[in-house]
């Protein structure tokens, strides 16, 4: 067994290549985007269950509603003209489905029209880019529907999202600037139409989080909870939205660590993984467990990993609750191997722990291609896998063999 003070030689056994493996998995074919209740989720959940398993870790796996999860269940057909001509438009690139949109497979035609402007009856109303959704709901008696702008990445995809607002009493579409400017400049001068459909259901699922308890604590012990987030938004009729630095490599990290830390804590250290899902409904798995965890009178130090795909510059870091010392111990960590670590956001699971009064802290090294068909696992940067991982070791590590006062420059957050 590796002993407690021979951080050096834990570091050492960081494997990336195992990781890459397990997002490629995660992100492949079979998973399909892994979206919470489907069965792409369920095959993901499967596959965790047995690597953990292969850890030697006691695995239990607990179900929560969700419900209305939106999901494009056929690729919408929309076609755009104006005196010039006619362009139909690419679902994913130039066009997607609203999650506010109203659920309508028929494609509906009307005269295009400015939100707020025109007489809205008949027409596809284009909400200017400074105009809320709100605001363009103020008038739109016998619309035919909304167009949205909405920006791109890199790659020119639109991105996906599953929570957001509840659905309105229209078909809304979202543009990308350089359609969505054409668009305006039609229905601006009183010229253009379009054909659109939205064919956006929502589904009351069920969710599934992944427990694997690897070490017991003794009373008054160090205890580490290490958690990711599994599911993903989902693919699209046509479409794979891999999901692999969103967060096959959280998940990829964390499996990483605990391989490693099992047998390289001393005795009395607890350590345990959530794999959660539900987090792109609203972090609803992590809510769950959370909660359970108030119950039970249980305060683990929270470790949660959401995108280990490219470092730029530093990775972020985000506390709640009483996370002072475990801030501490992250800084450290960060010190020791080289990782750098800032203050910023992290909107993800960590927040549900630290908003029930345990310390948490959410690392986040994403890359683009957030939510599209971008985000695959070519473009994950290995260092950065094997930096992440070696830091949440390094983290764990030190919460077992350092004393209880530390001081942190990254800043408590609460």
């Amino acid at each position: 067994m590796t002993t407690a003070t021979d951080l050096a030689a834990l570091l050492g056994q960081v494997n990336a290549d195992r990781m890459t493996a397990t997002i490629a998995t995660l992100a492949g074919d079979p998973m399909a985007g892994r979206r919470v209740g489907s069965p792409g989720g369920g095959a993901a959940r499967a596959w965790l269950v047995n690597q953990l398993t292969d850890l030697g870790a006691d695995v239990y796996t607990e179900a929560f509603p969700i419900r209305a999860v939106p999901q494009v269940y056929e690729a919408p057909t929309v076609t755009w003209g104006d005196r010039n001509g006619s362009a139909a438009l690419v679902f994913g690139r130039q066009v997607a489905i609203h999650p506010a949109s109203a659920d309508a497979v028929d494609t509906r035609r009307g005269a295009l029209g400015v939100a707020g402007s025109d007489d809205p009856a008949g027409r596809w109303l284009v909400v200017p880019a400074e105009m809320s959704l709100f605001d363009a709901y103020r008038d739109t008696r016998d619309a035919a529907g909304l167009l949205v702008r909405r920006p791109v990445d890199a790659e020119g995809w639109q991105f996906t999202m599953l929570a957001g607002p509840d659905p309105g009493p229209l078909p809304v579409l979202t543009l990308d600037p350089d359609t969505h400017h054409a668009v305006l400049a039609a229905a601006a001068a009183g010229d253009g139409w379009l054909d659109g459909a939205t064919p956006l259901r929502r589904d009351d699922v069920t969710g599934t989080n992944i427990h694997a308890k690897l070490r017991e604590p003794v009373p008054g012990g160090a205890d580490l909870l290490l958690t990711a987030h599994y599911d993903g938004v989902g693919d699209h009729p046509g479409l794979r939205l891999p999901g692999a630095s969103d967060n096959a490599t959280g998940v990829a990290a964390v499996l990483e660590a605990a391989r490693i830390l099992t047998t390289g804590l001393p005795g009395g250290v607890g350590l345990s993984v959530a794999l959660l899902d539900g987090e792109e409904v609203g972090a609803l798995g992590s809510a769950h467990h959370a909660n359970q965890l108030r119950a039970q009178g249980a305060a683990p130090l929270v470790v949660n990993v959401d995108g280990a795909g490219r470092l730029d510059g530093a990775a972020a870091v985000e506390a709640g609750g009483p996370a002072h010392r475990l801030l501490a111990l992250l800084d450290q960590a960060g010190r020791h191997t080289g990782v750098p670590l800032a203050a910023g956001p992290v909107a993800s699971d960590n927040r549900r722990y630290g908003g029930v009064g345990l310390a948490a802290v959410g690392i986040g090294a994403g890359m683009g291609g957030y939510h599209s068909p971008a985000d695959t696992p070519d473009k994950v940067d290995s260092a950065t896998l094997a930096a992440i991982a070696g830091l949440v070791v390094a983290t764990v590590h030190l919460a077992a063999t350092t004393p209880a006062t530390l001081s942190s420059s990254i800043g408590d957050k609460r």
